[in-house]
């Protein structure tokens, strides 16, 4: 699991949780379970003022290990509680959290950012959720808490992705900036945030998660019932099959 991940502390409290798996850091079961755990303790201790989750390699994250799943589809139960557990350890979490993002940010990835407080994005970054294509469900609340609904559902049907500097018109992102300057980026944010009262940031972050409409674990955990349907379908063993093969699927 530490291979999927490494996290640093810096003497200021800004903690960086480091995504780390080539080629694309597509987490497997174990290390979803591991990041979820890894960002709630993190969130847990006292000199921790803000937690800055970043990747290294040319992408963010690709979200799951399709290939894992293709070879073992019963790890579906696996992988759903570990993308919930990390996604409501980020919304949940007693500190701030920013997602620092580049090149292709989908599936899991889309659910740390929609869970996040704040998404810095480098200018090459693309969104997208290509559940459909990979005969799944889930990550639409993620997706929707950055974007309004009519987007949300076009990215979903479609599979298409939306570049940084759409995304930052839309409103779904703080900023867009070099890829090379994203890490300093959001570790500046992470330290005017850190900067401030510790106690009262606390405060903030519950009282801002507690006005917002809906409950995300709730809606999340809706779309997750879906996800196990799909699974149960041909069709869904077809798209992973055909993705591991390099091929188009066929329907």
């Amino acid at each position: 699991m530490t291979q999927q991940f490494h996290t640093q502390l810096h003497d200021n409290g800004v903690a960086e949780i480091v995504l780390d798996r080539p080629p694309v850091n597509a987490l497997n079961a174990a290390g979803w379970s591991g990041l979820a755990a890894e960002i709630a303790a993190i969130g847990e201790r006292p000199d921790v003022r803000v937690i800055v989750i970043r990747a290294e390699g040319r992408g963010f994250c690709a979200g799951v290990d399709i290939k894992e799943l293709a070879a073992n589809d019963k790890l579906i139960i696996d992988v759903n509680a570990g993308n919930y557990a990390t996604f409501k350890a980020v919304h949940l979490n007693k500190v701030p959290v920013i997602a620092a993002v580049q090149g292709f940010v989908l599936g899991g990835g889309i659910g740390i950012c929609g869970a996040a407080d704040i998404v810095v994005a480098a200018d090459d970054a693309s969104f997208g959720l290509p559940e459909v294509d990979r005969g799944a469900m889930g990550g639409a609340a993620h997706l929707q808490r950055m974007f309004g609904v009519q987007k949300t559902r076009y990215l979903f049907f479609t599979g298409d992705m939306i570049g940084a500097p759409e995304a930052y018109r839309l409103g779904a992102i703080e900023r867009v900036v070099p890829r090379a300057e994203l890490r300093d980026t959001a570790l500046a944010i992470a330290a005017k945030i850190a900067a401030k009262s510790p106690a009262m940031i606390r405060i903030a972050k519950e009282a801002l998660t507690g006005i917002e409409d809906g409950n995300l674990e709730d809606k999340y955990r809706w779309e997750q019932g879906f996800t196990l349907q799909a699974y149960m379908s041909p069709d869904s063993a077809e798209t992973r099959d055909a993705f591991v093969a390099k091929r188009d699927a066929k329907f």
